[in-house]
């Protein structure tokens, strides 16, 4: 594939990546098509002067129908909420392992050049950290083990037919446009829409997990080289920083002295599977695609807070049904506690 200008059909469009990296390829001359099917974005995401469409992966004759004529799939569309799969297997699952594969059915039909698919890291489970990407998948909730079926069938169709993939794997994102209303993910964002309301963080278990954080850009930076750098066929890549470990007690920290709201957290006893340390190597993408954080965690969740701060406040949308609701179900998600 040549560096000129592309037909590239992004899922997840007016989400918080699917959102940005739509308006960057928008800018370096890309003719975008965009599906969302809006139940995890915000309409005023969707960026201008692209072609839009408000449908969901899963209606396959649809997608292929948008598929036509397109050369690279970024498909970042996801129901991105690992602790709540627990409870509600159905729905993730259907909007993850479902959508993946009609989005690759599709594009595969149409004989793209390349798909880009955006996984999780936590399809790497409780392992030792720092995660690599030699490491063999231990998924340990429903929302990893889609994550990681999508990679397969990814894999397997691709190289059935000849077509170029590229897996990507984004830590923590935090940012301008990330959805802060909703209760089930998203951990700064919600810190911060709580703490503007008067409301103190509640931190899960004892608040030491570790986590790495992503500003958007940072992650972008790697995206948009996957478009056609040759070297990246057939790679999955972690992207995101392994310099700045950070506890979510710590978050909790930031987000307190970034809105001068200086609340005791509440702490609730752990969500079941959720994974104690989970952060990732970078050296990966510094080899292949020069990866350098440029934007530090302070200064991300300042920009996440300056974003929620200008947009208002929102209560929190409680729009996926729990499915499995016993006595292992979070307090704040039946009791809408959040």
């Amino acid at each position: 594939m040549s560096s000129k200008s592309k037909k590239v059909l992004v899922t997840g469009v007016a989400g918080f990546l699917g959102s940005h990296l739509s308006e960057q390829l928008v800018k370096l001359g890309h003719k975008v098509v965009g599906i969302d099917n809006m139940i995890g974005g915000y309409d005023d995401n969707v960026p201008e002067n692209i072609e839009f469409h408000n449908v969901d992966c899963c209606d396959l004759n649809k997608i292929k129908s948008l598929m036509k004529d397109v050369n690279v799939v970024y498909h970042c569309a996801a129901t991105a909420h690992e602790g709540l799969s627990v409870f509600s297997p159905y729905e993730i699952t259907k909007n993850n392992y479902l959508a993946s594969v009609s989005i690759f059915s599709a594009a595969v039909n149409e004989k793209v050049d390349r798909i880009i698919f955006c996984s999780s890291m936590a399809r790497y489970g409780d392992q030792q950290t720092p995660f690599t990407e030699a490491m063999k998948p231990k998924p340990v909730d429903p929302y990893a083990i889609s994550k990681v079926a999508a990679e397969e069938v990814l894999k397997n169709l691709c190289e059935l037919n000849g077509i170029e993939w590229v897996i990507a794997i984004p830590h923590n994102i935090i940012g301008p446009r990330q959805k802060y209303d909703d209760p089930f993910r998203n951990v700064v964002s919600i810190m911060i829409n709580r703490m503007l309301q008067g409301k103190a963080p509640i931190i899960y278990g004892d608040g030491n997990q570790t986590r790495c954080f992503s500003y958007i850009d940072d992650c972008l930076s790697c995206l948009i080289p996957m478009l056609d750098q040759k070297n990246l066929n057939r790679e999955t890549v972690n992207i995101g920083p392994d310099e700045e470990f950070v506890t979510i007690n710590k978050i909790a920290e930031l987000c307190s002295n970034i809105t001068g709201v200086n609340l005791n957290p509440i702490y609730k006893k752990d969500r079941p599977q959720e994974v104690k340390h989970a952060t990732c190597s970078a050296d990966k993408a510094r080899e292949l695609l020069n990866y350098k954080t440029k934007v530090t965690l302070s200064e991300g969740i300042k920009k996440t807070f300056e974003y929620i701060k200008t947009r208002g406040t929102r209560p929190f949308d409680y729009n996926i049904n729990i499915e499995i609701d016993n006595e292992l179900t979070p307090s704040t998600w039946k009791n809408k506690e959040i």
